[in-house]
């Protein structure tokens, strides 16, 4: 892209301030940054640390019109919808006109949205909307994303998405089907928890073994961060780096027998079957908004 975009967030929570960051450091003009906050404390806090324009207005923030200083006259190009899912249907109708009438790109982070319910909510189906499913890991430049785009999405407007995920996010993929978004939900969107809770259960298990609690934490934390690089780097499978750290009889092996012994890989499989599951019917309750 020879220019850089103009983006508005409708939504300035952390989300938001992740992607915020990374664009402003890869030296993203604050001219062509807008964000919408309905809290002021929030709002004076965003506006005194990166010095965008910010509104509390969702449609104003999309115009630029009255409060603009430092993006007065850009036009938007983006606008990423980055609010919480119970409010997401009464903001989008709110801004069914100016969408309607600017056709920007709409990127939507709001878990278990589907594209059809978006497009009723802003009465027209030829709005160019994009879901993506980035994941917490963002906030500390670690993040994982997946994409998808309706047939609206132009080349060009693809590209401009993944400036706004490159920010955020290290490994980040399209999917060519919209159901994919749940799968990439069950993986990598609330993947985190899942290594929270192995990482819990390791510390614990290390300070009942005699370890102070926060060395046990930061072994079990520095070790998952090292596995997954390696899972990152090598040419081997995850399956062969395991066998390969796992010698017969060993202390390795006894652990892994243990736990496959207590089901732990049918219980994760189990875990992000069911996300994948409440992601649909999320969409099924949103549907009826």
């Amino acid at each position: 892209m020879a220019i850089s975009p103009c983006i508005t967030f409708i939504g300035g929570g952390n989300m938001c301030e992740a992607i915020l960051s990374g664009l402003l450091k890869t030296g993203h003009p604050t001219s062509h940054v807008r964000v919408s906050e309905p809290f002021e404390q929030r709002r004076d806090y965003l506006r005194s640390k990166y010095g965008v324009d910010v509104f509390a207005d969702n449609n104003a923030a999309i115009t630029g019109e009255s409060e603009a200083q430092a993006s007065k006259g850009v036009d938007v190009d983006v606008v990423v919808l980055a609010v919480k899912p119970q409010v997401v249907g009464d903001v989008v109708r709110g801004l069914s006109a100016v969408l309607t009438k600017a056709k920007p790109l709409v990127i939507s982070i709001v878990a278990g949205v589907v594209i059809r319910d978006f497009a009723r909510w802003i009465g027209s189906e030829s709005v160019p909307i994009v879901r993506l499913m980035p994941n917490t890991p963002a906030l500390v430049g670690e993040g994982a994303a997946g994409m998808y785009a309706d047939s609206n999405v132009s080349a060009e407007q693809k590209k401009q998405t993944e400036y706004v995920v490159c920010n955020i996010a290290k490994e980040y993929f399209w999917v060519d089907k919209e159901a994919g978004i749940d799968a990439v939900t069950a993986i990598s969107g609330s993947g985190p928890a899942y290594f929270f809770l192995i990482i819990e259960a390791m510390e614990k298990a290390g300070a009942e073994l005699g370890l102070p609690a926060d060395t046990a934490k930061r072994l079990a934390a520095q070790t998952a961060l090292g596995a997954a690089r390696m899972v990152l780097t090598s040419e081997d499978d995850v399956a062969t780096l395991r066998r390969k750290v796992t010698s017969p009889n060993g202390t390795t092996h006894a652990a892994i027998e243990k736990m496959i012994e207590s089901k732990v890989p049918e219980g994760i499989e189990a875990g992000v079957n069911a996300c994948n599951a409440r992601c649909s019917s999320l969409s099924n309750e949103f549907g009826k908004l």
